[in-house]
């Protein structure tokens, strides 16, 4: 049994969770999240809910951070030089062939993040097959080094082509730059990626280098200060594709981390929907910056293996996480047009939502649920007193411009408008995906998640909602349930026959050994695709007990669900994936906190606005742990970190589990 801290830093909040295991306390904070230096939010969350003792007793504390996905949106990182193989200079502005929006004229791809003058060639040749066809010139690697002192550069990406097949040159390569004495962290493409496509690799492994130079400073800062307060544990990052790095190994390979704190939610909803026996769940994680929504089937989160941020891709286990400029902080403005527009640009958390009082005079969502009452009036979670008359004032521009009439009015149409964004992200990862949104639950979560949990269930005519225990720490929850997680993975592009599976179990092997972690649960998937296509669906194989065939009914199986018809054309492997996986801890933290000592007994009635009767009624405001037996709404249920807004036509019930089950009683 251990006590383990989640905390995860989000746009507008940073939200913790501390579980107990051999007590089975929980404690949760919220604090304003720190943008200049967000380690100051994380640290301000910790002095909130971890008295020193149970700090020093902690065993974990799993981070989820965006510090990563700054870096590569800001574009404030490393000056990276990159080394590649003569003739492949210019991979990273060539791309592909495709546009990403092919109706946009004017489209044009983000610009590098290493210039050309930085992009340095040496003379060196390995075929596909790992034979080399022209030895290295270490003279060139001597002339790039003398390039790169004289312009600066911070760190070093090597991607030589085909090194994924043998990693000799790039090794050598790594080893003459440090005899010529750059000292900077360098980043070798056969150990970020280790897979083919020449593009992909080399755009990941320059990301790579480029995020390093604020990941690891930060990282480190933030052990240092946990442990002047006394913690003795392990510091945890969380992976773009689940689970968690260890420290060195999330400062080693920050390229992981990307999207640590979205998946975090997702994968906490993964875990609630398996254990209330949910079929096929929604992810409706709304926190002050944006929407993330991810499709759970059968307990199971959707992971790829390519992701993109800002047009770069990224060769990493990617959970398949969608997101939207569409959270408590959105930006509410009128467009030439005179149309009313949400989002996606955001208050963020300095200064944040006019109705904040730190400064803040833009209409965003926020300001208009709290004039529609779906927040209540008063203190929120952070410390923040709410100002109903700075929200008004806010809103209120926004009527001349849009020809709305009145601020309650704008208020209305902003929420819509929001909700109408989310459920357009949802049907992304659903109808896209050949999935009916109508057969799933929406688990609501964030710090506004479960205040547009009926609003998302009639957009896209969803009959249950699911609020957790924690809803709006629940991200943070996820980190705290996360198990640490390694993964490589190599390409070997041969037909799929019964000679292939021993050389695909040899392979697996030598990846689980570099993976270093004996005691861990062992898992391999495949890349497969009919000979000659180009694109591949990945499929878990047990290597002890599957032959060909099996292997290939599960592909077919597979193949069938995402393109409607098989086809009778032999298989090839591709890629050979392997991921091991330690638990760190089987006791779930599903209960809810309780709330502060100081929360008042009672919250009596407001006055609320319902969407479905289109006026506003006085409503009944109910704490979360008072619930009893079914109650109809229209209603609100708090607790110190979020709030449940039930609309008319809905009821709300607590389940044994922790979580509040709302359930559409009238078609609209």
């Amino acid at each position: 049994m251990t006590t383990v801290i989640g905390v995860d830093v989000g746009g507008t909040f940073t939200d913790l969770v501390l579980h107990d295991a051999a007590t089975g306390e929980i404690r949760v904070a919220k604090r304003p999240t720190t943008p200049a230096a967000p380690e100051r939010g994380v640290l301000a969350a910790v002095d909130a809910a971890v008295p020193p003792d149970l700090l020093a007793r902690c065993r974990h504390f799993v981070h989820g951070t965006t510090v990563g996905l700054n870096a590569l949106l800001e574009r404030r990182g490393a000056t990276v030089g990159l080394i590649t193989t003569a003739g492949f200079r210019d991979v990273l502005e060539i791309r592909r062939g495709d546009r990403d929006d092919p109706y946009d004229l004017f489209w044009t791809p983000p610009p590098p993040l290493v210039p050309r003058r930085l992009r340095l060639e040496v003379t060196e040749r390995v075929a596909a097959d790992g034979s080399v066809v022209r030895t290295l010139e270490p003279e060139d690697v001597r002339r790039a080094a003398e390039v790169f002192a004289a312009e600066g550069v911070d760190a070093v990406a090597i991607v030589l082509v085909n090194s994924y097949a043998n990693a000799a040159h790039e090794t050598r390569v790594a080893e003459l730059l440090a005899r010529a004495g750059f000292t900077g962290p360098v980043s070798l493409s056969h150990e970020v990626s280790g897979e083919y496509r020449e593009y992909e690799r080399t755009c990941t492994t320059v990301v790579d280098a480029f995020v390093r130079h604020r990941m690891g400073p930060y990282l480190h800062d933030l052990d240092r200060e946990l442990r002047a307060r006394g913690f003795a544990g392990e510091l945890l990052v969380t992976r773009s594709g689940g689970g968690a790095l260890t420290l060195a190994e999330a400062a080693a390979r920050p390229f992981e981390t990307i999207l640590s704190g979205p998946v975090a939610g997702a994968a906490a909803t993964a875990r609630l929907a398996a254990s209330l026996g949910i079929g096929t769940a929604v992810a409706a994680d709304v926190g002050g910056t944006s929407f993330d929504t991810a499709l759970v089937e059968d307990g199971r989160l959707p992971l790829l293996y390519q992701g993109e941020v800002v047009g770069l891709p990224l060769q990493s286990p990617w959970v398949d996480v969608r997101s939207v400029g569409a959270g408590g902080g959105s930006v509410a403005y009128a467009d030439a047009g005179g149309l009313l527009r949400v989002g996606p640009r955001s208050a963020g958390a300095d200064p944040g939502p006019a109705c904040y009082g730190r400064g803040g005079t833009e209409p965003t969502v926020t300001d208009a649920a709290l004039r529609l009452g779906m927040i209540p009036r008063g203190h929120i979670s952070g410390g923040i007193e709410l100002s109903e008359d700075a929200a008004a004032r806010a809103l209120a521009p926004l009527a001349g411009p849009t020809g709305i009439d009145g601020v309650d009015a704008v208020a209305v149409g902003v929420i819509r408008i929001a909700a109408a964004h989310m459920a357009q992200a949802v049907r992304g990862v659903t109808v896209e995906r050949g999935v009916d949104p109508r057969g799933a639950a929406v688990v609501a979560f964030g710090g506004a998640g479960p205040v547009f949990g009926c609003l998302l269930a009639d957009e896209l005519d969803v009959d249950t909602v699911v609020v957790p225990p924690n809803a709006g720490n629940f991200s943070a929850v996820g980190l705290v349930q996360a198990d640490v997680v390694r993964s490589a993975a190599r390409t070997l592009v041969r037909p799929l026959d019964d000679a292939a599976l021993p050389v695909v179990g040899r392979l697996a092997e030598t990846l689980f050994e570099r993976l270093a972690q004996p005691e861990a649960v062992r898992e391999v998937d495949l890349d497969l695709r009919h000979r000659g296509q180009e694109h591949t669906l990945t499929i878990p194989v047990r290597l002890a007990d599957d032959d060909v065939a099996a292997v290939s009914a599960r592909f077919s199986e597979a193949y069938h669900r995402a393109f409607g018809h098989t086809l009778p054309d032999p298989l090839e492997v591709v890629t050979v994936r392997a991921t091991s996986r330690i638990v760190l801890d089987d006791a779930r933290p599903l209960v809810p906190a309780p709330p502060p000592a100081e929360q008042e007994a009672g919250r009596g009635t407001t006055r609320l606005w319902s969407f479905r009767r289109e006026a506003f009624a006085e409503a009944p405001v109910v704490r979360r742990e008072d619930l009893r037996g079914v109650a109809e709404g229209p209603l609100l249920v708090v607790e110190p970190t979020a709030t449940t807004y039930v609309d008319a036509g809905f009821a709300v019930e607590a389940h044994e589990s922790g979580s509040l089950m709302i359930t559409r009683k009238e078609r609209r």
